[in-house]
């Protein structure tokens, strides 16, 4: 019996549905086919910095996408998929970038991307749902559903009307779950009042909506007037240029592109998330030759090096923070693929990152069940980012959190 491309579990939750007019939830998404977009702004200013999360769904490879060809145990326990040592890029005396990253050499030749491995929970979670719920939660134990990303915009003292924002119709991510409102749309040029274009004698939707609503002090009222601010607020992104042309022709691709456009516009967006989906390898991950990994690997890095791109002088306030809920098992199974493991890697790109590699190298073993072993908590790896881009207490993002230095931001 053949394993399946992914799991049911994994199936199940990559079209999980909206849930819509919940004011307890945080950002602005934008579903394109396997990937979602959210964002949420802090203030109506410009952001001095933004945080863009991308979220590789599904857990992706750490061990094909940042190879340990020093440690002899991956050739031994991958004898059909690993990557030879001759195919990878910018070796070091431990790791090397899978070829199909070339896009990426650029920002890592400038020191601008990093690679973080043997990262992860505190302890093994294999289930696709549980794991994302508890990565995004960053607070083990709490019983309150509410996300680290959301805790962090609660850190500054700004509000907007663009607070949370809503675009499409995919799940906002238990990252912005929180105290934090949230505004619904079907896309950036789709920001608009419904019916705004109708006019008649008295003066068209809107005017109709104003004499309905303003001056209603009720929670409804409230609600509608932060509709109507937000929407004109947001009108700088809708009017900047799409350069979706520029990317690969993915959902990723396109996810990026959106992104590229909310933060040329300057509105204040602070935040930023985007899911790309499907890392979930169980068959077919292939060889360096064919397989699902070189196509994602390569879908990846040049769609994150034409966002780089895209947002030109901006780029040098913007951090890219990419991560999976789990990583994947040493030993190759026999559908060229991988089972749910532990450990993986995390990519860090853009302001204030010290490129190269950075870890805690445990070792691998290569029996059947064997993991790669976490020896930094994910937690670290954010608790950086979160004081060094935004001088945000750090206790109050990841609550009862010890962190240990990685130094991977300046």
């Amino acid at each position: 019996m053949n394993t399946p491309p992914c799991c049911s579990e994994y199936a199940a939750l990559s079209r999980r549905g909206l849930l819509t007019g919940a004011v307890a939830l945080a950002g602005a998404t934008t579903v394109l086919g396997s990937a979602v977009v959210t964002t949420s702004a802090a203030a109506i200013t410009p952001a001095s910095s933004v945080l863009v999360v991308v979220s590789l769904r599904g857990a992706a490879d750490g061990l094909s996408l940042v190879v340990p060809h020093a440690d002899p145990v991956y050739y031994s326990a991958r004898p059909r998929i690993a990557i030879p040592s001759d195919r990878l890029l910018v070796k070091d005396g431990m790791f090397g970038l899978h070829p199909e990253l070339a896009p990426l050499l650029p920002l890592w030749n400038a020191g601008r991307l990093a690679a973080v491995h043997a990262t992860g929970l505190p302890a093994p979670n294999r289930s696709h749902f549980s794991a994302m719920e508890e990565v995004e939660d960053a607070n083990p134990g709490s019983s309150v559903r509410e996300g680290w990303l959301n805790r962090l915009i609660g850190t500054d003292t700004s509000r907007s009307p663009l607070q949370g924002f809503n675009m499409g119709e995919g799940t906002i991510p238990t990252s912005l779950f929180g105290t934090q409102p949230v505004m619904s749309a079907g896309d950036i040029d789709g920001v608009w009042i419904p019916g705004d274009d109708q006019w008649d004698e008295t003066g068209g939707r809107r005017a109709s909506l104003h004499r309905m609503w303003d001056g209603n002090a009720s929670p409804l009222g409230r609600a509608m007037q932060s509709t109507f601010d937000a929407v004109d607020d947001f009108n700088p992104v809708r009017s900047t240029p799409d350069h979706v042309d520029t990317y690969p022709r993915s959902d990723l691709g396109r996810a990026l592109a959106e992104v590229a456009r909310v933060i040329r516009g300057d509105v204040g967006v602070e935040v930023i998330t985007v899911d790309q989906g499907n890392w979930d390898m169980h068959a077919d991950l292939g060889t360096v030759e064919w397989g699902r990994m070189n196509t994602n690997a390569a879908d990846f890095a040049g769609s994150l090096a034409a966002f780089f791109d895209d947002l030109g002088a901006l780029a040098g306030k913007v951090t890219v923070v990419c991560l999976s809920e789990f990583g994947r098992r040493v030993a190759e199974n026999a559908n060229y693929g991988l089972d749910h493991g532990y450990g993986n890697v995390m990519f860090l790109a853009g302001a204030g990152v010290v490129g190269g590699y950075h870890a805690q190298w445990p070792g691998l073993s290569g029996d059947l069940d064997s993991d790669l072993t976490v020896t930094t908590d994910y937690r670290s790896v954010l608790a950086e980012v979160v004081e060094a881009r935004f001088a945000a207490p750090t206790s109050t993002v990841f609550p009862g959190f010890v962190r240990s230095r990685v130094g991977v931001m300046s």
